[in-house]
């Protein structure tokens, strides 16, 4: 069978959670592997999603470690969202505004 693999790049704004992974991962770029079967028999080319991980890089005295780590599309597309609303209200806040200039 024929199998891809797609690389692509995630960037969390800040601190998340992933299910099955213990604890929490900082903010910061994260590398995501799909790997994917070619469907055949197909009057079009069609692929088949079979996984999908992360890399995490090691920090401190791991610095230097990579882990790929199996996630669910469902479970990395939810800690975007997450990230994504987390950001929305962060730049929204007041404590994120500059002060409004007195004009009297």
């Amino acid at each position: 069978m024929t199998t891809r693999s797609t690389r692509s790049s995630v960037t969390f704004s800040a601190p998340f959670a992933l299910s099955g992974y213990p604890g929490e991962l900082p903010a910061g770029t994260y590398e995501v592997v799909v790997e994917e079967d070619l469907l055949k028999g197909l009057s079009f080319e069609g692929w088949r999603r079979t996984a999908t991980s992360l890399t995490v890089r090691g920090r401190g005295s791991h610095a230097g470690r990579s882990e790929s780590h199996a996630i669910s599309d469902s479970d990395l597309k939810e800690a975007l969202r997450r990230d994504a609303a987390t950001t929305e209200t962060n730049t929204h806040s007041e404590a994120a505004l500059s002060p409004q200039e007195d004009r009297t």
